[in-house]
């Protein structure tokens, strides 16, 4: 899977946005305006930051070792850094939902329900 197929798909969902908020070549990905997916426009292989459960953290990064790593430059508790290049698509995108879906679980009840209400995915 490539950065631009990636970014196809985290557009598909509902409520996100995309923004460089730290510079410009970091593409970032919020669901009512918190940080879902992170991807590196320079970084070569391409790579991408995801949320992720603490323990599946854990168990992704024995199963593809050296392939999906600690987030780069995040908590390394709670993201992980996959090498977009070396992994299944259908692994990339199952853990772009539980990203996301992480994050929609941690939004307040008034965004939940804005989210709810906007229609589409």
């Amino acid at each position: 899977m490539n950065v631009e197929e990636l970014r196809e798909y985290c557009l598909t969902k509902k409520g996100v946005t995309e923004e460089f908020p730290f510079d410009a070549n970091t593409l970032v990905f919020k669901v009512m305006g918190k940080m879902f997916a992170l991807v590196s426009l320079e970084r070569l292989p391409p790579q991408c930051n995801l949320k992720c459960d603490p323990e599946r953290a854990v168990e992704l990064r024995e199963e593809y070792d050296g392939t999906i790593i600690p987030g780069y430059h995040m908590s390394k508790t709670h993201w992980n850094t996959l090498f977009l290049e070396n992994l299944p698509a259908k692994l990339i995108l199952e853990l772009v939902d539980h990203s996301y879906e992480l994050v929609v679980a941690g939004l307040t009840k008034k965004l939940q329900q804005e989210l709810q209400n906007m229609g589409g995915d």
